[in-house]
Formats: C-alpha cells, structure tokens, sequence
C-alpha cells in the first residue's frame, strides 16, 4: 500500500549486556532492512561479538529488544533462530562430526527436504568437498571459518549474522563469502557482518556501523571509510 512503511528485517533497541559489573554493550540501535548489508566495526573487545550473540538469539540482552521478522526474541527465541543464519566468532563445530554430517544435522533439524544439491555447491565453492567427509577436529581455523559460513547461509535465513567471517581465511574463502552475502542480499536477507578488518567490511556491506567499549561511536557508508582519509576517519572513531 502506498504511504505504508516497511518493517525491518532487524530492529534492536536500547540493547545492554551486563556481565557482572562489567558492562559490554551500552545502548545498542540498529535497524537492517531486506536486501541491506551493515558492517560491525571496531577493535576486539569493542562488543561487536556479544551484540551478535544476542541478535542471534543465543544471549538475552540485559535490557533492551530484539525483533527479528516481525518475531519478539524474547517471547518466542526458538522462532528467531530458525530464521537467523549465525556464523559465530568461534566454536559452532562438532569436532567428531564432517561437514557433511553438519550439514544433514543443519537439514534434519530445519525439516529442509531437497538440500543435497545446495549443500554439495556451499561446499565446492568454499574449497570444502574434498573435505565433506573429514571430521572437523583436524580442520585448519580458515577451513573452521569456512564451514561456519556455510552452515550460516544453507538455509537461506531471512537475517544472516557472520562474526569474522574472514578471520585466517585464505583469498578464496573471501571470495566465496563476498559472493554468498551478495547473493543473499538479492534475495531479501538482511545481512550483518562483524569484523575488525576494516577493508573487507567495506567490500562486504554498504553500511558500517563503529563500536568502542560496548557504544556506538560512528555509523558512516561503507564508501566513506575507503582510502587513507577513510582509514584516518576510522582511526579517530576507535581511538
């Protein structure tokens, strides 16, 4: 209907995330409309890790809300994660397990039917099919990365959160990434990447937003912090 405003894929609002006496996020914004791309940018320990755990409803905020496809987080949690697709920063692998074994887990447990062909491409694309049978516990932390990715992204989730995505990995597990993002973003999804690799975020997505100690210091378009006068903006911001 005309005039009519669209809701967001993701709305978070006033999210604080307290351990302790230590406070690791501070009053956390954020709107991602369908099809949009942000970066969380920022040093390590600026927060970007926790706010995506709790995005991905894996950690209820202190305070604050998370809606996520017109879905309260904090009324329906299980509903949430079964339209986020969540990369974490570490861990999410079942050491005894192959990518493979991952993969029909992933599918089982989202009543997918028809995956075999999509999961065979994720594979082949992030340099993993000769590994689809290798248990996961002698993996590289770049091939770790990689299947992370994949496992992010096979079920087409309407939000797709990847934390350091691109930490330790090689130029074609960028590639291939890049590629996933850009084709989820053409069909509707959300996307959120977090990253302390401030080149690669500004390829990934349109939008950054500047995290320092838990706060939102900056929000520019991914362009703006190109070059050395970009550099230079970023620098300011995290300093």
């Amino acid at each position: 209907m005309y005039g009519h405003e669209v809701e967001p894929v993701l709305r978070a609002q006033g999210l604080v995330v307290d351990f302790g006496e230590v406070r690791a996020v501070d009053g956390f914004d954020l709107s991602v409309g369908a099809g949009k791309s942000v970066a969380l940018v920022g040093r390590n320990g600026a927060g970007k890790s926790t706010t995506m755990r709790v995005l991905a409803g894996v950690l209820p905020p202190t305070y604050g809300s998370v809606v996520v496809a017109g879905i309260d987080a904090a009324k329906d949690p299980s509903a949430v994660r079964a339209v986020v697709g969540y990369c974490p920063d570490v861990g999410g692998l079942i050491p005894r397990a192959t990518p493979w074994e991952h993969l029909q887990l992933a599918a089982t447990l989202r009543g997918m039917t028809g995956w075999q062909e999509r999961a065979r491409d994720l594979l082949d694309r992030f340099d993993l099919g000769g590994a689809a049978d290798r248990i996961t516990a002698g993996f590289s932390h770049g091939m770790g990365r990689r299947l992370s990715v994949v496992l992010a992204v096979f079920h087409e989730p309407r939000l797709l959160l990847l934390d350091e995505p691109f930490d330790g990995v090689d130029p074609l597990g960028v590639d291939a990434t890049l590629e996933v993002v850009a084709e989820a973003r053409a069909t509707g999804t959300a996307v959120l990447v977090s990253t302390h690799l401030l080149p690669l975020a500004v390829q990934a997505c349109e939008e950054a937003v500047v995290l320092r100690q838990g706060r939102v210091v900056g929000a520019a378009l991914a362009e703006d912090l190109t070059g050395a006068e970009g550099a230079h903006r970023y620098r300011t911001l995290i300093s």
